[in-house]
């Protein structure tokens, strides 16, 4: 009858050794049923799963394999399989499969505990780890502020229960300074095709309106209706209204000197180059003004924008909105529009944003991202982050530091 063994073979990494391997079972001519290698700083793991046909002595290539382990200075160790076993394997292949990525400045050791113990007790398997992020210099660790560390585990199964341990991952979260996302391994997670961004405070640092409001003398003002409006006193068109009244007469120079001042987020043109160079269609959906989302869009090659059209009349801001005011319900209608007009499902589709009015578009985009969001939009949307810049996002569609590397070097030489 056929056998199934595990080969299991560790030790330090030079080339050919996963040829020297193979060459032993090709002449044997067996049938590999799986494989796998891992090299962690030059020490290799290589596992691979054989078949070994009815009839066939299995001795003979276990000698080989070994004498040629001690020729290479290699440990190789062997393993039987019960048959009923492997089917239980093979027969778990239709389980769902889960990916958690962990990001942070510096990943530790606390960190991962924490995390795997979750999945532990929600009785998933992990079944790989990588790291995406790239290799650290210990000479000055601690000291780099845009230094990024990420991981992404490999789980499959069902949690125990979702909810219990999506609260578990956002305490930890907190606790640990770090931030989790738990995405089921879909087809769509590696096929997304637009990302729509909120401006203010996602993709610039600072509130437009609030920088206007400050040049026109009226900062206290329109913080006290926008007090108002987060009590649940105002709705939002009603308190946008409020504080654009109250830019009346603002001359047009004091918008450039604003515009002069917007400070792009932590990674933002980094990510937006990066998913210009793997094809992906961008938008800005704001309840902002046009007249600053157009000069992001030149800046950065936005391919859509929508946002508040502040009213201009003899070089001087009227105080009024021309057309229909982006709330959180339209910026929803506008996302949908958009993913229609480019031909793509909603599930191919990532939207990023800070506050309660982006909730209605993260909640029907296949990716919601909360970015360095209010708690109350944290806790809703389906993914956050808060310790790294924009281009953590990339992490999320599993796209390595190696990999971005590459896209925007191709992109600079063209």
């Amino acid at each position: 009858m056929r056998e199934i063994i595990l080969i299991q073979v560790s030790g330090g990494d030079r080339p050919g050794l996963t040829a020297a391997f193979t060459s032993i079972l090709a002449q044997y001519q067996l049938n590999i049923l799986d494989i796998g290698q891992a090299v962690i700083h030059d020490s290799l793991s290589l596992g691979i799963l054989i078949e070994v046909p009815p009839g066939r002595e299995t001795s003979p290539v276990l000698k080989d394999l070994l004498f040629e382990a001690h020729k290479l200075n290699i440990s190789v160790r062997f393993r039987p399989i019960d048959y009923d076993r492997y089917e239980d394997w093979v027969a778990g292949q239709g389980k769902d499969r889960y990916i958690i990525t962990l990001l942070a400045r510096k990943i530790t050791a606390e960190q991962l505990s924490d995390v795997t113990a979750v999945v532990a007790r929600n009785e998933l398997n992990i079944e790989s780890i990588t790291r995406l992020s790239g290799r650290v210099h210990l000479e000055g660790e601690g000291m780099d502020e845009d230094a990024r560390a990420c991981i992404e585990i490999s789980v499959r199964g069902e949690p125990a229960n979702s909810e219990a341990m999506r609260a578990d991952f956002l305490r930890i979260a907190n606790e640990r300074n770090l931030d989790i996302a738990f995405q089921k391994d879909t087809a769509f997670r590696r096929n997304r095709r637009l990302v729509a961004f909120d401006m203010d405070s996602t993709l610039i640092e600072s509130e437009v309106i609030d920088e206007l409001a400050r040049e026109a003398g009226v900062g206290e003002q329109v913080s006290e209706i926008t007090e108002k409006a987060m009590r649940g006193e105002l709705d939002f068109d009603e308190s946008f209204r409020r504080r654009v009244a109250l830019l009346e007469g603002l001359d047009e120079a004091a918008l450039e000197r604003v515009r002069s001042r917007l400070k792009l987020t932590e990674g933002a043109e980094r990510l937006v180059a990066t998913l210009k160079a793997l094809g992906y269609r961008t938008a800005i959906l704001s309840g902002g003004f046009t007249w600053f989302g157009r000069h992001l869009q030149e800046r950065l090659g936005i391919d859509h924008v929508h946002a508040n059209e502040l009213e201009i009349e003899n070089g001087k801001v009227t105080g009024r909105v021309a057309g229909q005011i982006v709330n959180g319900q339209r910026k929803a209608e506008l996302l949908r529009e958009i993913a229609n007009q480019e031909g793509i499902s909603l599930e191919q589709v990532i939207a990023v944003g800070d506050g309660a009015n982006d909730l209605p578009m993260l909640g029907i985009a296949g990716l919601g991202i909360a970015f360095r969001a209010k708690p109350m939009v944290k806790e809703t949307a389906k993914q956050a982050i808060s310790t790294l810049g924009l281009d953590g996002i990339l992490y999320l569609i599993g796209v390595r530091d190696r990999d971005q590397a590459e896209l925007l070097a191709s992109g600079s030489t063209k």
